[in-house]
């Protein structure tokens, strides 16, 4: 099964990622870990994306996708794979067609996990750690018996700056932003399937189950 994987922050992406990955026996492919191994490996696009990264430039996008399309002709991909954080603009998802095209393994489903904007608002800001252990609770899913109160070492909690509302407000809407073309890319290719996030995680998992039915 070959899949691309979308979500915006909040949303579950990673926690399906893991289950996905463990049941059909795919590659988990995300850009950070293709960039490691082949900074690693030595290879002349992750020496090239190094370069970039250490002086804390973006990696244009010609190396992003010579990476990828070098990590997608490996052997463990012949089956398939899940791509997570890739691609990102119209324009890589229109490379990655083109990788697939050259590899004979054409994409099945484009999936978006998707979550109301309040709902994620609600689950991104809702985070509390403890002071003193470091124990995170959440206001919703997670609460302390005591308000603002670690259970385990009665320590203060509190809210990162990362999880304030305006900061979360802020990444979500980048977020939208960037995500509706590529949404509407695919779903003009017909590869795009929407899940709905907003349930129990079991449940989102089962729904991604019968979609995939007997792909392998």
């Amino acid at each position: 099964m070959k899949l691309v994987l979308m979500g915006a922050p909040g949303a579950g992406k990673g926690t399906q990622a893991e289950r996905i990955v463990e049941k059909y026996g795919i590659p988990h492919i995300s850009t950070g870990d293709m960039f490691r191994a082949a900074i690693k490996g030595g290879t002349e696009l992750g020496l090239k994306a190094k370069s970039f990264m250490d002086a804390g430039n973006l990696v244009p996008d010609e190396v992003t996708i010579g990476i990828v399309q070098e990590r997608l002709g490996e052997k463990d991909c012949e089956k398939g794979f899940l791509l997570d954080g890739f691609p990102r603009t119209v324009a890589q998802a229109d490379a990655l067609e083109s990788i697939l095209d050259e590899l004979n393994r054409p994409l099945d489903f484009a999936v978006n996990i998707d979550v109301p904007k309040d709902n994620l608002m609600e689950r991104l800001t809702g985070r509390r750690i403890c002071k003193s252990c470091g124990a995170t609770y959440h206001l919703f899913f997670n609460p302390p018996k005591q308000e603002g109160t670690c259970d385990k070492c009665g320590g203060e909690l509190y809210q990162r700056p990362d999880d304030n509302e305006e900061t979360v407000g802020r990444r979500l809407e980048v977020y939208l932003q960037q995500t509706k073309p590529l949404l509407d890319f695919y779903e003009e290719k017909g590869y795009l399937k929407n899940i709905d996030g907003d349930q129990e995680i079991d449940k989102v998992f089962s729904d991604l189950q019968n979609l995939f039915g007997g792909k392998q």
